[in-house]
């Protein structure tokens, strides 16, 4: 609508109207390519969306009114022009509702802060006995303040299904650093750690709520699979634990990342990873997927699940593949200890038919799971509210 508008505006002859088209392109070409650097660069990691959304409405009213005073029908006046252009400047005239502290029963927000991948969240209980951490208001994990531990099984799983199945790590690739509950337990053992971040924002995060060391580890701020692709070095187990608020990246799924994570293992490696998945036909379409797809990688694949939709997939080229001994659940706590003995017995074969091996050139994955995403989403929200 805009463009045809300001032409007409602009036009007094109809040999002008050529000319005017083609500036007027040009000028929304540029438009764009300043927006889209301002929006990704500027706006989204250090302005909250109320306000990037204020500051977008009022900046579009002031045009508009701006027009219709120096340029409008006479017959509009200028002072009812101004009373409403100056009660649309209000938030609530915008219909936008300012940015402020996340209000849950019983729990305070210490931290809050935009990033290039979402808004940030350390959420600690009033009691002060756990402390949340929150990616676009999804729990990413649950600590625990006393013990200083992880009060979440994934973390508990990743570490024990790497040892299970590769005994003696020395080298150990995490893809995905979380707030570093993973890459520290590894390094306290005595293991030589690589954590692969995207997101810069959660390094801080991590060492100020969560007792991340990054002098214990090297850490490279990069994306997993352009670290893979350029890295020599190989590694007894690669943790692959990467999420974007309710989903993994699909393309750290697809059978040509796969294929570049084996590469980086030593022999009898093992890739450990966590997703959010279902068995149940019609909504396994992605566990199938990457199970399919591992297969097409690895000689050997095993499934672990303690319910709930989490799903770890532990995969290596070993010849027989098997876990070298029960978890150690010295360090789980108890509440979690039944779940992690339920999840540490491989799943049974199941038809994977579902699925298909999910490549860079055909991975529709994010269309398929959406269901599931979006299912999984709304309990992480109620499981927030309940809290």
């Amino acid at each position: 609508m805009v463009g045809p508008f300001f032409v007409r505006v602009l036009t007094v002859a109809v040999s002008g109207v050529g000319g005017n088209v083609g500036r007027l392109t040009a000028l929304g070409t540029l438009g764009s390519f300043f927006g889209t650097v301002l929006i990704g660069y500027v706006l989204i990691p250090f302005l909250a969306n109320s306000t990037t959304m204020w500051v977008t409405s009022s900046a579009l009213a002031t045009v508009t009114g701006g027009y219709y005073l120096g340029w409008g029908r006479k017959q509009i006046s200028p002072v009812a022009t101004t009373v409403v252009i100056t009660l649309a400047l209000f938030p609530g005239g915008m219909g936008v509702a300012l940015d402020g502290p996340l209000k849950v029963t019983d729990w305070q927000e210490v931290y809050r802060a935009n990033s290039n991948f979402g808004r940030l969240q350390v959420l600690d209980r009033a009691d002060g006995t756990v402390r949340l951490y929150l990616n676009d208001f999804l729990t990413q994990n649950t600590y625990d303040l006393g013990s200083k531990q992880s009060a979440s099984l994934f973390t508990y799983m990743l570490h024990e299904l790497a040892r299970g199945y590769r005994t003696n790590l020395q080298d150990v690739l995490c893809i995905g650093l979380g707030v570093g509950i993973v890459p520290m337990q590894f390094a306290r053992e005595g293991a030589r750690v690589q954590a692969v971040e995207i997101n810069p924002a959660v390094v801080p995060l991590a060492q100020r709520f969560f007792g991340l060391e990054t002098n214990r580890l090297q850490l490279a701020l990069d994306d997993g699979r352009h670290f893979v692709n350029r890295c020599t070095n190989q590694y007894d187990a690669i943790v692959l634990d990467a999420f974007l608020g309710d989903s993994s990246p699909s393309h750290l799924m697809s059978r040509e990342a796969l294929a570049a994570m084996r590469r980086r293992l030593k022999p009898d490696g093992v890739l450990v990873i966590n997703v959010f998945g279902e068995t149940e036909p019609g909504k396994n379409f992605f566990a199938a997927s990457l199970a399919r797809t591992l297969q097409a990688v690895f000689h050997n694949v095993r499934i672990h699940s303690a319910g709930g939709g989490n799903m770890f997939f532990a995969a290596s080229d070993q010849t027989t593949m098997e876990l070298n001994h029960p978890p150690q659940l010295v360090e789980v706590p108890e509440r979690l200890r039944e779940s992690v003995l339920t999840a540490w017995n491989p799943l049974p074969a199941w038809d994977a038919r579902d699925g298909l091996v999910l490549t860079d050139d055909y991975n529709p994955v994010d269309y398929y799971d959406a269901g599931n995403r979006e299912l999984f989403r709304r309990r992480m929200v109620m499981n927030m509210r309940l809290r």
